[in-house]
């Protein structure tokens, strides 16, 4: 998927690829450039963290191009330190190996980092999209066949839309229910 030219996609290159960095997935096509492939399945960018970033709810839906281009700057100095300076076809993150894009990652993310905070909540909210489907309907996701829901092996709802764990989370009753529960589950 070359760049278009736009600021729009090259933002969502760079965001894509580093969603990618935290939670590896395979590459959707063979040109995919934002999505390194070293995994296989689906990770954060399959799991949809472009739309719960651009989501309003999120807090970062207007500040994503501006973290894009910091993000470049950053891998344009990282590339230019190794001496390899970035291919000028792509996004600069983007242009990174994978082994480099977590490299530079680490360094952003290191509790020294003055900018540490932001990186660190972009990571968060890419992780959240792969293992929560925060940005979906739980049910929507499961529909979807959504790769972090079914990766972690969260529960299906039973045939009737609802979640009811008959086995228990922790394999056992750990605690009795009170005798004036419902027979909905609601306390008397």
């Amino acid at each position: 998927m070359p760049p278009d030219g736009t600021d729009e996609e090259r933002t969502r290159m760079t965001i894509e690829a580093f969603a990618d960095t935290i939670v590896p997935g395979a590459k959707r096509s063979p040109g995919d450039a934002a999505i390194a492939g070293v995994s296989e399945g689906g990770g954060a960018v399959e799991s949809g963290a472009f739309a719960l970033l651009t989501d309003p709810a999120s807090g970062f839906a207007e500040a994503l191009g501006p973290l894009a281009a910091m993000l470049n700057g950053h891998a344009r100095t990282f590339a230019e330190g190794r001496g390899a300076p970035p291919e000028e076809t792509l996004p600069e993150f983007v242009a990174l190996p994978y082994e480099e894009r977590a490299a530079l990652v680490l360094r952003l993310t290191a509790p020294d980092n003055p900018e540490r905070d932001g990186w660190v909540a972009l990571a968060m909210f890419s992780n959240m999209a792969f293992d929560t489907a925060a940005h979906l309907h739980t049910a929507d996701a499961f529909a979807e066949g959504h790769p972090g829901l079914l990766t972690i092996g969260y529960a299906p709802a039973d045939d009737d839309g609802l979640w009811r764990f008959a086995d228990y989370s922790y394999g056992r009753v750990l605690a009795e229910t009170h005798p004036d529960t419902t027979a909905s589950g609601s306390p008397a």
